[in-house]
């Protein structure tokens, strides 16, 4: 469990996801049948099933086996210095250096590295990726056990401690992919981050070090001054290497100590500095807009004066759990207020932990509607003075107990199938942060022997220590629009000081329901049963048409997914109803089912671990969720009740409505949506149903009454739905549920199938110019397109087709012409509604590269259709569909797409599991073939945002 959720100022100003809940367990296990130690000054325990050393030269190691998933590998470097440690003359160069890594070691010459690993199957981004922060970089790699390329990665990490080339034909390459990645996070959101953090982070080295750096440094730095920051930091004393997976840990020991053992410390270290960030008696307030901003925001940080010590004992660990109850609960609290007719919010939530590492802060933020900043932020402040006054509840405080008791209990009963990139990232955080690991079983422990002991005072008592005027900061983000009121920092801080003395009333807690379904109806018949022996699944049909497909697996001990489709979606309906039957699921989710409303349905919930969300999509309608096995019935009784029981809420109905105004009022403002609503009506010929982003007069179309009926004509007949069940199931166990709850679902003769809407991209050449932005900044798009004749055959080898022209870009484009940070093609087939091909390349670059660029991923494409793909790509592709079909397998979500994919489609499911033979006849020839047959020079769409004439030009900060 993560003792609190790191921050990352890069992406402050994006926050749409509130934290996650917790459920509750019944009853619980003493893991060890021992009681924990009484006295709280107690150090916690270092996980036993780690092995962790320090060698001489000052380097720790940690090293784990765990099997999941088999065969694979997770590799850590860290480095206990990032940005923070740049010189005055160095600023960006901790991350250039972390980029340089990739090119050229003692051991592999320039793109050696990258090469070696793909040919393990290994895939640059997804497997072998690195970052840089303020006080750290890490380098990550996942590899697989097989031949030697577990010896090879263990190479890299020491090449990368101690090895790292910095040719300076390598280094000059590198400023134009590093500058690319400084370009793209360029725009409204880096530009209100330049305004607000000086204030935030007032005072500190925090404030003048962002990672990327400036530009002016990055195309100009001598060669010299970036082999410093190398020389000075990338030291053992500073670095731990984490090996976690499918090993023998004694002999991994064996090999670390070989290999890092020889690593020289430095016989006069430059001082490795924490940074703190100073204090303030008062509470500070900035108020930034900009044109291209999409949200109103709020941000609260109440800070705290001193910097953050290590958790080291059982008290440490008792007053995080008091954090994450007091922050937890009040979330719950704010998001109940987004469910109101005239929400104040459209997302809100609360939560303690790191702006940086030198600084915890209680933290809440808000999206809020335009013009309604002010009251906002005065709903958030009463609040706030509603738990200081009175506090939480009794009530509120068991239920949020038994969510997080449930969490570790599913944690726990997952502990011998926790993947390895989980216990990797523990093992990193320990070493940068101090952040104890001692295991899911001590801590799911000490949850039950100290949950309790944790009283609704002690809760409470955290609101006068973080709730304060010293040391708080309050950031208000806005887009600068006519018509729009944005309250100056001076109305802000009148809010903010108003609080003082403000009549509030105390939450009133509501009574729920002890269970979902009253009167649980008859089960039914199972009229047929049919097993798929060559992939373990079980076949079910129910009396009322309903079929029911199983597949029980041992991947997670705690799991079971659901999906479930019908043929038909709103694809069924006309073009002027378009928008009422496209969000009729969400406004049946926003309203609950039977008696319960959404916020008494959550409120339900929080002492089980099911969910379960009706869909309609554009050819089909269906359900999503998942359970453990304990609360599999929960989850079959809120499909039950969604088909027998929507809610149907007016002011549920206002309430989805005002978000979504809200939330898509300024989103075309921001140069990045502009075009992606530019690019969806192009591509489909400004089809009422293409995907632009919809107006406010699309939202004011949606009709309360409409909506109703079309989802319960949507889920009225359930002869016609397939679900799908994977995970953790005993099937004759689940049998009598599944007959009670899906088997006596309403059902009729009536067989119903989806429309072909005539959606359909342009004919020929299209060329379009959009022009949108003040950044020095493009984004080109080109797109393939065309019908063919669709088969699972052909499915497979455009897709491998794109896999080998994707290593080709990123080679020649990225690599070779450092054009761009990013380039990727991905390409769609699909069967229905009419069976058509999409082969899209993107990537953005500046303006004025756009055209030779393209005209690079136009030669490279020339090139595939000339010769096909090289032996070598060739085998990568291969050898990286073998090691990812090794690892989805085992994967409970990988089967449960794969199966509906091949019900919808009309597909074998035993092909699931059929993959060699395919992999193994893929060749030059057919790919070669592939290539001309898809990539139609006389059939693209090719679309570039610009920006608008007369902007600014490049900037150095």
């Amino acid at each position: 469990m993560k003792k609190h959720i790191n921050f990352n100022l890069l992406s402050l100003c994006i926050l749409l996801s509130l934290l996650f809940g917790y459920a509750h367990a019944q009853d619980t296990e003493n893991v060890t049948g021992e009681a924990l130690p009484s006295d709280l000054s107690t150090e916690i325990p270092l996980d036993s099933k780690i092995i962790k050393g320090k060698l001489d030269n000052g380097l720790t190691y940690y090293i784990r086996q765990n099997s999941r998933p088999e065969n694979r590998v997770e590799l850590r470097l860290a480095l206990n210095a990032g940005s923070l440690m740049e010189d005055d003359d160095q600023l960006g160069l901790a991350h250039f250096t972390e980029h340089m890594a990739f090119n050229g070691t003692k051991s592999f010459e320039k793109n050696e590295l990258i090469n070696v690993l793909q040919m393990a199957g290994v895939k640059f981004g997804a497997h072998l990726n690195a970052y840089t922060s303020f006080d750290e970089t890490v380098y990550m790699l996942t590899v697989p056990t097989a031949d030697t390329t577990l010896e090879k990665s263990l190479q890299i990490l020491e090449d990368w401690a101690d090895g790292i080339s910095f040719e300076d034909e390598e280094i000059d390459k590198e400023r134009g992919v590093v500058i690319e990645e400084w370009r793209l996070g360029q725009g409204a959101q880096r530009r209100m981050l330049d305004e607000f953090l000086p204030v935030l982070l007032a005072d500190s080295r925090y404030e003048s070090r962002l990672p990327i750096g400036t530009k002016d440094i990055l195309e100009n730095f001598d060669y010299q001054t970036l082999k410093r920051f190398y020389t000075d930091w990338y030291r053992p004393d500073l670095m731990a290497v984490v090996v976690v997976g499918d090993i023998d840990p004694s002999a991994m020991e064996k090999e670390i100590k070989a290999r890092f053992g020889d690593l020289k410390a430095p016989a006069k270290p430059k001082e490795r500095q924490l940074y703190d960030v100073p204090a303030h008696q008062d509470s500070k307030v900035v108020v930034v807009t900009d044109k291209e901003a999409t949200f109103n925001q709020i941000q609260l940080f109440f800070k705290e004066e001193q910097m953050p010590k290590t958790e080291e004992t059982y008290n440490d660990y008792l007053k995080m759990t008091k954090h994450n109850l007091f922050t937890g609960m009040l979330s719950q609290r704010l998001n109940e207020l987004t469910q109101a007719a005239d929400p104040p919010f459209m997302n809100v939530g609360a939560y303690y932990g790191s702006v940086v590492r030198a600084v915890n802060a209680f933290q809440q933020y808000a999206i809020v509607p335009e013009n309604g900043i002010e009251r906002g932020l005065r709903v958030m402040l009463e609040e706030n003075e509603k738990v200081k006054r009175y506090g939480f509840t009794e009530t509120e405080l068991e239920r949020y107990k038994k969510r997080m008791l449930s969490n570790y209990e599913k944690a726990y009963k997952e502990r011998e199938k926790t993947e390895s990139s989980s216990y990797a990232g523990e093992y990193v955080r320990n070493f940068l942060e101090q952040e104890p690991v001692p295991g899911i079983a001590f801590e799911y422990q000490f949850v039950q022997q100290f949950l309790d002991k944790i009283s609704l005072e002690d809760v409470n008592a955290l609101a006068g220590e973080w709730m304060t005027d010293k040391n708080m900061v309050a950031v208000v983000m806005a887009p600068e629009k006519e018509g729009v009121s944005v309250p100056s920092q001076d109305e802000v801080k009148s809010i903010i000081e108003s609080m003082e003395g403000i009549e509030v009333e105390a939450y009133k807690d509501e009574e729920i329901a002890s269970s979902l379904i009253e009167d649980v109806p008859a089960p039914a018949k199972i009229t047929n049963e049919k097993n798929i022996d060559e992939i373990g699944v079980t076949e079910l049909t129910f009396a009322n048409g309903v079929k029911a497909v199983l597949k029980p697996t041992d991947f997670k001990d705690d799991e079971i997914l659901m999906t479930a489709y019908s043929p038909g979606g709103h694809s069924v309906y006309s073009d002027d109803v378009y928008f009422s039957a496209a969000n009729a699921d969400g406004i049946v989710q926003q309203s609950g089912v039977g008696d319960f409303s959404n916020v008494a349905l959550q409120k339900f919930l929080s002492d089980k671990n099911a969910n379960a969300s009706p869909y309609i999509g554009s050819l089909k309608e269906g359900f999503s969720g998942s359970a453990t096995p304990k609360d599999f019935e929960t989850m079959l009784q809120l499909i039950h009740l969604y088909f027998t029981a929507p809610r149907s809420d007016e002011a549920s109905f206002q309430s989805y409505i005002s978000k979504y105004k809200a939330i898509y009022q300024n989103l075309l403002s921001n140069p990045q949506y502009f075009y992606q609503d530019k690019v969806m009506r192009i591509m489909s010929q400004n089809h009422p149903r293409g995907g632009g982003f919809p107006s406010e007069e699309d939202w004011n179309s949606v009709g309360f009454d409409e909506a109703m009926k079309m989802y319960k004509e949507r889920f009225s007949n359930a002869a016609d739905f397939t679900f799908f069940f994977v995970g953790n199931i005993d099937v004759d166990k689940i049998k009598p549920q599944l007959a009670t709850y899906l088997g006596a679902l309403p059902a009729t003769n009536q067989q119903e199938s989806w429309k072909d809407v005539g959606i359909r991209p342009p004919e020929g050449v299209v060329e379009e110019k959009v022009m949108k932005g003040t950044d020095p900044k493009s984004m080109v798009r080109i797109s393939f397109t065309g019908e063919m004749a669709y088969s699972k055959e052909e499915a497979y080898e455009v897709n491998s087709l794109v896999q080998a022209l994707n290593i080709k870009l990123i080679e020649e484009i990225r690599e070779k012409k450092s054009g761009v940070y990013g380039i990727g093609a991905n390409a769609s087939v699909s069967k229905y509604p009419y069976e058509h091909y999409t082969i899209t390349i993107s990537f953005p670059c500046a303006p004025e590269n756009v055209e030779d660029l393209s005209k690079a991923v136009f030669d490279e494409i020339q090139k595939i259709k000339d010769n096909g793909p090289t032996q070598a790509d060739l085998m990568k592709v291969k050898e990286t569909q073998r090691r990812e079909m090794e690892v989805n397998l085992k994967q409970n979500n990988y089967w449960l797409s794969a199966l509906e994919a091949a019900y919808f489609t009309g597909a074998d499911p035993v092909n699931i599991v059929q993959y060699e033979d395919k992999i193994e006849g893929l060749n030059i020839k057919s790919l070669k073939e592939t290539a001309n047959k898809y990539f139609n020079f006389d059939q693209y769409v090719k679309i570039v945002l610009y920006p608008e004439e007369g902007a600014a030009e490049e900037s150095g900060q």
